[in-house]
Parts: structure tokens; C-alpha cells; sequence
């Protein structure tokens, strides 16, 4: 007979523990790109166009309409918008490898609720001196670069790897949350003023975070409410997959740096993430400069692209775990497929946008397929790091964030450059080939060097016990120790 320890009661009965952490990382996600993207979108209300004679570092400002407005020129916007990366760098690599150590619950939840915080002070920051808003989105990259890569090393320890895909696309809720923070920015501008998007996303952002450091932990030995069957559950199919192995205890630093492999992620993710950020912080302004819509529709159009996203991300991914545990795909193969499908639709596209996009309703539909597309790197090498390492999936995504944030700084650079005299469609051309290259760069580079096998490096040598026998890689478990009675 079962032991009482086994039965679900209560919520459990129906919500169980792996499932309360799938919603809170998607809500994280959610307002994790919420607290990115706030001020892409409402710093097209912040501005007082149509004054070039105005230092671009004044800390004048006009009221217009009752709401206040600085003079930044186009440099000077660029600036606060390429300033977050510059904070992102610096904790991409120590925060997936802070995950590995001391944990995602520490490391995601700490940086949300900082971020949150800060984004709560940002209109009052914006009086000061614009040295003061540029530190502050280079706090609000260094808060939020260690976000990202605390995930993989969660999902190692939560989730079984023929399901990994789906959980990663838990990531790509980011996409959910750019489209309703530009829905409701666009609204909250026109209603409230440009502060009150600062106001309402830092909110919500604290909220989440005290939430969850209630409801989730690293690991299913640390959770003080699962049920033992369903603990027992995750740890036999991550341990039986995992195969018998040693977990090294230093991070082969030489290895990692020379695996073609992880290159492979490194560049594709790059080249990916440069498309994804040039249209994350310009796709606002070019909807109203060139396009000519106004805040209200802005916002509306502008989140419209990162709803297909997040369709093809679960889409994709649950196609992908599909194929693979069927036997009809191999894993480097099920990688290879999506990644090219999610980087060499979005570049071709945007060659259709460069010689059309003046079109506003195609320039829409581009935009709303690219970003659509591009929703399957959840099937292909975002989930990558997990298949050659899952002991060091978060320091290798740390890497490939880091690569991938400088060039999210290099693109704000450049369309300032490209843009500088005036936003016109002949000017924004010029960046629309630049992405459709990069795009096919990525894919190639992925074809010729990725791999979905397991890495040597992942595990230390193999060590015997005194009976001649393996030692098993799971480390020991910590906590309560399941009981399955007969």
C-alpha cells in the first residue's frame, strides 16, 4: 500500500510542483523583457523633438501638454537605450555560473527584484543629469544580464532531458512580454504620461519577484512541498538519462573555449539575438518615424511580432521533443533543423523589408513573420547548451549571452549612425540587408559546427567504488529523502 507521503492533497492534488514552476518562469520571462523594454517604447514620449540646437547632455526639460520632455537628441537616445548592454556583459557568465553553484532561485529572483526597483525610480532619475540615467541602465543590465543563463542549470536539475525543449520555450515569454508592455505602454502614455509606464511595470515586477522566493526552489530535494512520488519521478529520469558519471568540480575553462560546439552556439546565438535586439529597441521609433503611427497604435502594432514569436516557440519546441523521442530525429539533427528554420526565414524576410518595407501593413506582416520564425531557436541551439553539457549549460548560455549583448549594443550604434540626419526608409534600408546577413551568417556557422551530442568535458573521470562498480553522477541528495513504502 502507498504511503500517505505519495498522495497529492490540496493544490498539489492538481498543480504539481514542476508545473508551479513552469507558470512563475514564464511570468518571469514575461516581466523580466516587461522591465527591458519599458522605456524602448516610452522613450518616443520623453523626448521633445524638433529641438537640434539643444545640447544633446541637457537637463533641460519642457512640459508639453503636462507632461515633461528632455532634450536628447538622436545620439543621446541611442546612449540610454545601448547603456543596459554595457551592464549586461558584466554578469552573463558569473551569473549561469553563480546558478551552478548557488542556485537560480538566488540569482533570477535577486536580479528581478533589483531591476524592479530601479525601474520604479526611473522618472525620477531622468531629472538628474543624463550621467544618472545612463548608470542606471547600466545597473539595469547588470541586474538583469545574470537572469538569463540562471535558467539552464535549473532546468538540469527540474527537468528530464527529452523534455528540455518545452521548458526552454519557457524563456521565449519574453516575447509575451514585450507585446503587452508595448500594448500598454502605447495605452498608459496617451492616458497617464510616459511616468506611469515605470510605475506600473516595477510593480508588477516586485510583485513576481516576492512570489517567487515563496514558490520555487533549485531543486526537487529542496522543495519543502513536493510529494515524494513526484520528486522520485524527476530524479529517476534525470539520473537514468544522465548515464553514470562523475560531475567535475572546476569548469573545464579550456575545453568549453575550444569546443566547436559550443562556438557553434556562440555565434548563432549572437547573430540571432543582433536581429532580435535591433528590433526590440528601434521597431517603436521606425513604426512611428517612418511608418507614422501614433503612441496608441504604435504600441498596439509594435507588440504585434512578438505574439507569433512565442507561438512558434512552443510550437517548435513541442515538435521537437517529440521527434526526438521518437527515434526519427537525432539530436543534433532536430538542432541543425529548427536553428536554420528559425535564422534563414527571418534573414530572407529581411530582404523582402528592404526592398518593401515602406509599406506600412507588409512592413507589419515582415515584422510579425520574422520575430514568428525566429520562435523555433527553442528547438534548435538555445536548447543546445543542455544537450552537450548540462553540467555547464549555464556558464556556456553566459558566454553566448555575453557575445550576443555586445552586439545588441553595436546595433543601437548603428542605426544612430545610419539614422543620424533624419528616419527615413532609405536610411533604415541599409540596416534591413545588414540584419538579413547576419541572419545567414548565424545559420551557417551553426550547419558546419554544432552538435547535439554529449561533450566529454560535461563529466570527470569515471571513478569505482570498493565493489568495482561506477559511481552514479547525481550528487547526494540533500533534504528529505523520498519514502516509497509497499
Amino acid at each position: 500500500m502507498a504511503s500517505a507521503s505519495l498522495q497529492r492533497k490540496g493544490i498539489a492534488a492538481w498543480l504539481t510542483c514542476r508545473q508551479v514552476l513552469n507558470i512563475m518562469v514564464i511570468l518571469g520571462f514575461m516581466f523580466n523583457y516587461m522591465l527591458r523594454v519599458n522605456l524602448a517604447m516610452a522613450i518616443t514620449d520623453m523626448i521633445q523633438i524638433n529641438e537640434t540646437s539643444v545640447a544633446r547632455n541637457s537637463t533641460d526639460s519642457v512640459k508639453v501638454e503636462g507632461v515633461k520632455r528632455y532634450h536628447w537628441d538622436t545620439y543621446a537616445k541611442n546612449d540610454i537605450l545601448g547603456y543596459f548592454f554595457w551592464g549586461y556583459i558584466l554578469t552573463e557568465i558569473p551569473g549561469g555560473r553563480l546558478a551552478e553553484i548557488i542556485g537560480a532561485r538566488r540569482v533570477f529572483g535577486g536580479g528581478m527584484l533589483a531591476a524592479s526597483l530601479l525601474t520604479i525610480l526611473t522618472p525620477v532619475i531622468c531629472d538628474l543629469p543624463i550621467q544618472a540615467i545612463l548608470f542606471s541602465r547600466v545597473l539595469m543590465g547588470f541586474f538583469l544580464g545574470a537572469t538569463w543563463p540562471a535558467i539552464p542549470p535549473m532546468a538540469a536539475k527540474w527537468i528530464p532531458p527529452l523534455e528540455r525543449s518545452k521548458f526552454i520555450a519557457n524563456m521565449m515569454a519574453s516575447s509575451l512580454g514585450a507585446a503587452l508592455t508595448m500594448t500598454v505602454s502605447g495605452l498608459l502614455t496617451e492616458r497617464f504620461g510616459w511616468p506611469s509606464v515605470f510605475y506600473c511595470t516595477g510593480v508588477v515586477g516586485m510583485i513576481w519577484s516576492i512570489s517567487w522566493f515563496f514558490l520555487v526552489f533549485d531543486s526537487p530535494a529542496e522543495h519543502p512541498r513536493i510529494t515524494a512520488q513526484e520528486r522520485c519521478e524527476i530524479e529517476t529520469a534525470i539520473a537514468v538519462a544522465s548515464g553514470n558519471s562523475v560531475k567535475p568540480t572546476r569548469v573545464p575553462w579550456l575545453a568549453i573555449l575550444t569546443s566547436a560546439p559550443v562556438w557553434a552556439i556562440i555565434i548563432v546565438h549572437t547573430c540571432s539575438i543582433f536581429g532580435y535586439f535591433t528590433v526590440v529597441n528601434q521597431l517603436p521609433t521606425y513604426m512611428m518615424e517612418v511608418l507614422h503611427f501614433d503612441a496608441k497604435n504604435n504600441g498596439f502594432l509594435s507588440s504585434i511580432p512578438y505574439l507569433g514569436k512565442y507561438a512558434m516557440a512552443v510550437a517548435a519546441s513541442w515538435l521537437a521533443d517529440r521527434l526526438r523521442r521518437s527515434g526519427k530525429l537525432s539530436t543534433t539533427a532536430t538542432r541543425k533543423i529548427f536553428t536554420l528554420f528559425a535564422v534563414l526565414i527571418p534573414g530572407g524576410l529581411m530582404v523582402l523589408e528592404a526592398l518593401w518595407g515602406y509599406n506600412a501593413p507588409l512592413s507589419v506582416t515582415i515584422f510579425t513573420c520574422q520575430l514568428f520564425f525566429n520562435g523555433a531557436v527553442t528547438a534548435g541551439y538555445l536548447a543546445n547548451g543542455l544537450d552537450i553539457a548540462p553540467n555547464f549549460s549555464g556558464t556556456i548560455f553566459g558566454l553566448a549571452n555575453t557575445f550576443s549583448s555586445m552586439s545588441g549594443f553595436i546595433s543601437t550604434k548603428i542605426v544612430a549612425l545610419l539614422t543620424k540626419n533624419n528616419h527615413t526608409f532609405d536610411q533604415w534600408r541599409y540596416i534591413f540587408w545588414l540584419l538579413a546577413i547576419v541572419y545567414c551568417v548565424g545559420a551557417v556557422a551553426y550547419l558546419i559546427l554544432g552538435s547535439g551530442n554529449l561533450q566529454p568535458w560535461n563529466s570527470a573521470q569515471q571513478k569505482l567504488t570498493g565493489n568495482g562498480e561506477k559511481m552514479q553522477e547525481m550528487e547526494p541528495l540533500k533534504g528529505k529523502e523520498p519514502e516509497i513504502k509497499a
